[in-house]
């Protein structure tokens, strides 16, 4: 069944994992992708170990950090400094409806293939330019990475314990967040197109878009003048609402109002600390945090975590485990949505791979999931014939 987007051309000058991203989304939405690569591929095809590896047990450049975020697309690898290339490049862009990179400012323009060439060349093209810190102010012409906009950005000066180093987030969700906003930007960007036929340039940043998802705690800055501070798992605004240790592992407790917190005090065996005047509204709970959490802290311990669940799920409590990531993909619920897939693969020993699964679920236009990620340059003949057969 056609995705959504059906018949959309994206030309992805991209690499590493913001671009990726994106253009794995819009693949995955029915979008053609024709992605870009240097001769030795994409930096993240060699970000390994673990690799795919092939019937005699050798890596393949299917590196599992280059898998996650590259299926449903076709690799031409090109050398793009050739200027055959550049001209073949810049008939591509003319029949998509998209070009998405991330190169440094201004550095396509020596190749022709800059935003202002292509936009003045094509009207209708939507083209969107990823960069560190942008295409404009004083830190453009610096590098961006996902730990760099990270700090930068001011998430890690939150995320760690008091007292500590400041922390990155697990994975390189400054990148995947970029992603996320660059397609949203591209289908506003399409939408406008679509109704005027004027495309446009869409300037997009990993350290604004980090700053964008400081969210409520951007917002207690703002509102106070007061920077957060790390606190480990608690949580800036509500108590309790934090990782607490049992016998056999950790829990999350969100206690998100009076009435939940109530009924959490009853499960504790205390329900005297529902009346209690410093607990007895969240307002009293945050400003007695360090007398109230470590009296949950006691009674949980010797608990152990499936008695913490049933117990607080049979009083709508919000609660659940901290599962590994194991436990989080091979669960009943990640099967249940389809959170784990797999794709042919035939240059691997096991003949498939296995992925993450796109989250969104269309009633009428599924996510169609049509090819594994390619090996470097699997695609480069056909793509090239396809073009010259079409001049």
């Amino acid at each position: 069944m056609p995705g959504p987007l059906d018949g959309l051309v994206v030309l992805d000058l991209s690499r590493i994992l913001a671009g990726p991203t994106c253009t794995q989304l819009l693949g995955d939405l029915g979008a053609e992708v024709i992605k870009m690569e240097s001769l030795g591929g994409d930096d993240t095809r060699q970000w390994g170990p673990p690799f795919a590896v092939d019937a005699e047990g050798q890596a393949t450049d299917l590196s599992a950090y280059f898998m996650s975020s590259n299926r449903n697309k076709q690799s031409v690898a090109v050398d793009l400094t050739d200027r055959q290339v550049q001209r073949m490049l810049h008939d591509l862009a003319g029949r998509a409806d998209v070009v998405i990179e991330n190169f440094k400012p201004g550095g396509l323009r020596k190749y022709g293939l800059d935003h202002e060439t292509l936009c003045a060349a094509y009207p209708g093209l939507v083209y969107c330019s990823i960069s560190g810190f942008g295409q404009t102010g004083p830190n453009r012409d610096k590098p961006g990475y996902d730990l760099m906009a990270q700090g930068f950005g001011g998430i890690m000066s939150i995320t760690g314990e008091a007292g500590e180093e400041p922390m990155k987030v697990g994975v390189g969700v400054a990148d995947v967040v970029c992603g996320l906003y660059a397609a949203t930007g591209i289908l506003a960007a399409l939408r406008h197109r679509d109704a005027t036929g004027e495309g446009q340039h869409i300037d997009l940043a990993l350290v604004d878009t980090t700053m964008s998802w400081l969210v409520n705690q951007g917002l207690n800055y703002l509102t106070s003048g007061t920077a957060p501070t790390r606190a480990g798992n608690a949580h800036p605004n509500i108590v309790p609402y934090q990782v607490f240790a049992t016998s056999d592992g950790y829990v999350i407790v969100a206690v998100g109002n009076d009435s939940q917190y109530a009924r959490f005090c009853d499960y504790l065996g205390q329900p005297d600390w529902a009346i209690d005047p410093r607990f007895v509204t969240n307002t009293a709970r945050l400003a007695h945090r360090d007398t109230l959490v470590p009296m949950i802290a006691e009674a949980l311990v010797g608990r152990t975590m499936q008695d913490v669940i049933d117990g607080l799920e049979a009083r709508k409590v919000p609660v659940g485990p901290v599962n590994t990531i194991e436990q989080a993909l091979e669960s009943d619920q990640a099967q249940a949505r389809g959170m784990t897939i797999t794709l042919p693969a035939p240059q691997t020993a096991t003949g498939e791979v296995r992925l993450i699964g796109n989250p969104l679920k269309f009633s009428r236009t599924p996510v169609n999931y049509r090819s594994a990620p390619p090996a470097t340059g699997a695609d480069t003949d056909a793509v090239l014939k396809r073009l010259r057969d079409d001049l």
